[in-house]
């Protein structure tokens, strides 16, 4: 997905002409002009959501007074379903606002609005305007998600999974589902071994939002559905919905995905170089792992950086270094270069920072670097 920085700059006077110019193409009286003049003094200083909102805004008040009115001049704009493996924030990011129209404006319409949300979604999403509807209108949106969840399209099926995540970023938080996923399970039983690798992304991140609030519940699910569906769609989707239980060293996610032996593993060589760097550079982390046990085990190999927040304190971060298969005895070399560079989710600060390598969520060795402004 892009980044919510780079996707907000499209979002301007150039995306409002696009938009107008469809809308106009069914709705000669829509005042292009107007609406990219209007975008372009509104969007200023704003960020994606509230740019989305300026546009869609300014579609609600050039649009016929009455929602179905101006719904059915909307929905001739969508274009051609997207086919897998084309991207929404790349083909049809544009059609963001008129999601978001339905979002803001359809709640009294909810089986007309429920059908736009499904045309909508077959060329870009609607994993955002189908929550309020969750909230205010449950059994008919529950209703209609699940029958999406049966759907021949996989950008269908996708939504059935995606709009219910209880967590689903740049969205509203579902407290529904936060309190009780099993109406979210439910829904996704049919999914469990999609043959859509958009469908399957959905529903490992689905569960992957179950489990940082229903910890057992999660790796319940996760083992029955790898029991009865031993496939490989369904192994793929476990193992990237536990992830978050396995970067917190979760004894049981780990068994569940075979890993194996993480007490007889030892790391008796850690080099973190150079000890001491200024952001821009990139740290090489350097170990050796050796097999103690007289048997074969799987490994699930990670490294944790603990970052210097503002205020002086460590908060640890989790990256992936490898996972392997280690035969008995065996001593076996890594190497991951870590790039120290600054992202929109993270910011540097001066100190000591602590990194632990992390054997089948077991930390097995320490070593330290300075970072330098």
């Amino acid at each position: 997905m892009a980044s919510e920085y780079g996707l907000k700059r499209h979002f301007n006077g150039e995306a409002a002409r696009l938009i107008g110019g469809r809308v106009r193409a069914v709705y000669p009286e829509f005042d292009v002009e107007g609406y990219v003049a209007e975008t372009e003094r509104r969007v200023p200083g704003k960020e994606l959501k509230d740019r989305v909102l300026v546009l869609t805004e300014g579609l609600r008040d050039r649009l016929p007074g009455d929602y179905p009115g101006a719904l059915a001049m909307l929905m001739p704009t969508l274009g051609d379903e997207l086919a897998e493996g084309e991207g929404m924030f790349n083909t049809s990011w544009f059609l963001m606002p008129v999601a978001r129209f339905v979002e803001e404006y359809g709640l009294e319409y909810p089986e007309l609005s429920l059908d736009a949300i499904e045309e909508i979604t077959r060329r870009h999403t609607g994993e955002y305007a189908i929550r309020p509807y969750v909230e205010r209108h449950y059994a008919p949106a529950m209703k209609r998600v699940a029958e999406w969840a049966r759907s021949p399209s996989h950008n269908v099926r996708r939504l059935a999974s995606e709009g219910i995540r209880p967590r689903l970023p740049w969205a509203r938080t579902l407290d529904i589902f936060v309190r009780d996923p099993r109406p979210v399970l439910e829904i996704l039983e049919p999914l469990r071994s999609d043959p859509s690798e958009y469908v399957r992304k959905s529903v490992a991140n689905n569960l992957n939002d179950i489990s940082r609030d229903h910890q057992d519940l999660a790796l319940a699910t996760a083992l029955r559905w790898l029991d009865e569906s031993p496939t490989p769609e369904t192994g793929w989707i476990v193992k990237h919905g536990l992830r978050t239980l396995v970067k917190k060293g979760d004894q049981q996610a780990l068994a569940i995905l075979g890993a194996t032996g993480g007490d007889r593993v030892e790391v008796p060589r850690l080099s973190v170089t150079p000890r001491s760097v200024i952001v821009g550079e990139t740290l090489v982390i350097d170990l050796d792992i050796v097999n103690t046990d007289d048997r074969a085990h799987s490994l699930t190999v990670d490294y944790v950086v603990h970052h210097v927040r503002k205020n002086g304190r460590s908060i640890p971060k989790v990256f992936k270094l490898t996972t392997l298969d280690i035969a008995a005895g065996e001593r076996r070399a890594l190497r991951k270069s870590h790039p120290i560079r600054e992202v929109q989710t993270r910011a540097y600060y001066p100190g000591e920072h602590v990194v632990d390598i992390q054997v089948n969520g077991l930390v097995k060795a320490t070593e330290r670097f300075d970072l330098r402004r």
